[in-house]
């Protein structure tokens, strides 16, 4: 069956019987729906000692697929056959990728998040919360302009775009304000996707309804023909703007197959953005359970370096383990394998690509210095001769590895991992965690911190540009802060082309944008665009709806 068809044959439970059995109190809870709710945070209020931590990343992926997603939810599935109080927190899926090319984020096979439907389209509403602050930002921007500019903002300078939640090239570029002085004031613009918007970054990062006040009023919208920064509190805009994502800003609740509670909250892409749920997600789940177990966009250099160097600096928390997911098939096509020929054992291919996960796992162990486990998601096709030589090679940097099979056998196939994860928040410990640079150290350092000690380049070239922005914004004042690096998810490097795990290569640094309210500074690389466009044939072209309201075609 597909996962839309497994999802829809699963006997949901009452969600307010979800929330009971994790100790949720019915006064915290406001329904949406019979499956989905969302929590009042004063659940944050709690003086319940927080759980474990888990964190799920995985090696540098490939159109082979590894299986994160699946793998949290699975994991957080069987430490709750193990006898757990568990719940699992996770990001929203984009409705880019969803009708795009990519996918949704709920995970897969025997191991999803439900109503997958819901989940995957409009859920809660809460993407639609952040285009709307995010484009009232912006109408108030050239409102302002239009009616006398007090504030006196540079239209050439503006740096603050509307958004919208689909890939959609067209909109990449455009020109505003035409058709004469009552239509508003000619500029150029464009769009991003709702999920690279600074608005969607800072609800992920907020810790209450007066953090994300303030940071919203923070956001920077563009500078002055004396270039002087103009922020939203310059025009008056974080009142209203906190006004719509007042809701948003609440955890949303609902199950796995196996009825779990999961958080799902908050969805910035880890490519152009920081790539994790929320922090209020994260830490009601803490409250609720012994383990959490959350993810991290793409692979460790991306989503796990920016889950620990800004979302643990910012919420004050460490994870106990780290879960690395890899795969037989991804690891031989960093070998050299075409996708259409995975399936034959090929040990030559596969030590070839082995260094990939290796560097991954070498970093969560000592840059980091955390407790790790490999995940090795098992395809009928790999072969035992292909999995002993990944467990030998990770094995000698102090690592074990677990066969893991929850998309086909859901919890159940999770337990030995689920088994190793307990082991490792027991036995071992986090508490020589550390960050890959420190916040005190000049921008350009930190750049340069994270491109040699997590990607293993020779070193980050700036363009011009980006070496004045680097000096403008040390100038204003925001020099520490941590470094949001945009790169593709596809390689260590800033080239897509360049697999498996590149040594003495060159970070193409070609721009540093400033993201004051959610606290970090956006690193862009190579040619990193903040709204894709849809493939030649995109998933919108199969989804359907039938005539008693049943969804078809969505995965």
């Amino acid at each position: 069956m597909t996962d839309i068809e497994i999802s829809q044959s699963c006997e949901m439970k009452p969600i307010g019987q979800i929330a009971a059995d994790a100790g949720i109190s019915e006064n915290d809870l406001e329904y949406y729906g019979k499956y989905k709710a969302k929590l009042s945070l004063d659940v944050l209020k709690s003086d319940a000692e927080d759980s474990k931590l888990i964190l799920v990343t995985a090696m540098t992926p490939t159109p082979a697929g590894e299986g994160k997603t699946t793998t949290t939810i699975g994991l957080a599935d069987a430490l709750r056959q193990l006898g757990n109080k568990v719940s699992v927190a996770l990001r929203e899926p984009s409705l880019g990728p969803v009708f795009g090319i990519k996918g949704g984020a709920a995970g897969g096979g025997y191991a999803q998040v439900v109503p997958m439907e819901d989940i995957n389209l409009h859920f809660t509403g809460d993407f639609h919360a952040v285009g709307a602050a995010n484009n009232l930002l912006a109408a108030l921007i050239d409102n302002h302009i239009y009616h006398g500019n007090r504030l006196q903002i540079d239209p050439r300078r503006i740096t603050w775009k509307r958004c919208v939640d689909m890939n959609d090239r067209q909109l990449r570029h455009i020109t505003n304000g035409l058709g004469g002085r009552v239509n508003g004031v000619p500029r150029e613009d464009g769009y991003d996707i709702t999920v690279a918007s600074e608005i969607m970054a800072i609800l992920c990062l907020a810790d209450s309804i007066a953090d994300l006040k303030d940071r919203l009023s923070r956001i920077i919208i563009g500078y002055t023909f004396d270039d002087l920064p103009v922020t939203a509190g310059d025009l008056k805009a974080q009142g209203a703007m906190t006004a719509l994502l007042k809701d948003a800003l609440k955890p949303n609740l609902v199950q796995t197959l196996e009825g779990t509670p999961a958080f799902v909250h908050g969805g910035p892409f880890a490519n152009i953005a920081h790539g994790c749920n929320s922090v209020v997600a994260t830490k009601v789940s803490r409250k609720l359970s012994d383990y959490t177990v959350t993810e991290a966009g793409f692979g460790a250099d991306l989503g796990a370096e920016k889950f620990l160097d800004i979302k643990c600096r910012y919420a004050n928390m460490k994870p106990d383990a780290v879960v690395i997911v890899a795969t037989v098939r991804a690891l031989k096509m960093h070998g050299g394998v075409d996708k259409k020929n995975l399936a034959p054992e090929n040990l030559e291919a596969l030590e070839k690509g082995l260094p990939n996960l290796l560097r991954h796992v070498d970093n969560i162990k000592n840059v980091f210095h955390l407790p790790a486990v490999v995940a090795l998601n098992r395809f009928p096709t790999d072969t035992d001769d292909e999995i002993n030589m990944v467990i030998d090679k990770c094995r000698a940097l102090g690592v074990n590895t677990v066969l893991s099979t929850v998309w086909a056998d859901g919890g159940k196939g999770g337990i030995a991992l689920a088994n190793e994860v307990v082991r490792l928040c027991n036995e071992e410990s986090n508490e020589d965690f550390c960050f890959a640079y420190d916040l005190d150290m000049p921008i350009a350092k930190k750049i340069s911190a994270v491109a040699k000690k997590i990607y293993h380049a020779k070193h980050a070239a700036l363009t011009a540009k980006a070496e004045k922005e680097i000096k403008k914004f040390t100038d204003l004042g925001y020099g520490k802060l941590p470094v949001c690096i945009a790169k593709t998810q596809y390689s260590f490097s800033d080239d897509a082309s360049l697999l498996c795990a590149p040594e003495d290569f060159v970070i193409h640094v070609e721009d540093v944008r400033l993201s004051a309210g959610a606290g970090f500074l956006v690193v862009l690389t190579g040619t990193i665009m903040t709204m894709p466009g849809l493939p030649k044939i995109p998933s919108a072209e199969k989804i359907d709806v039938s005539d008693d309201g049943v969804i078809t075609g969505l995965f």
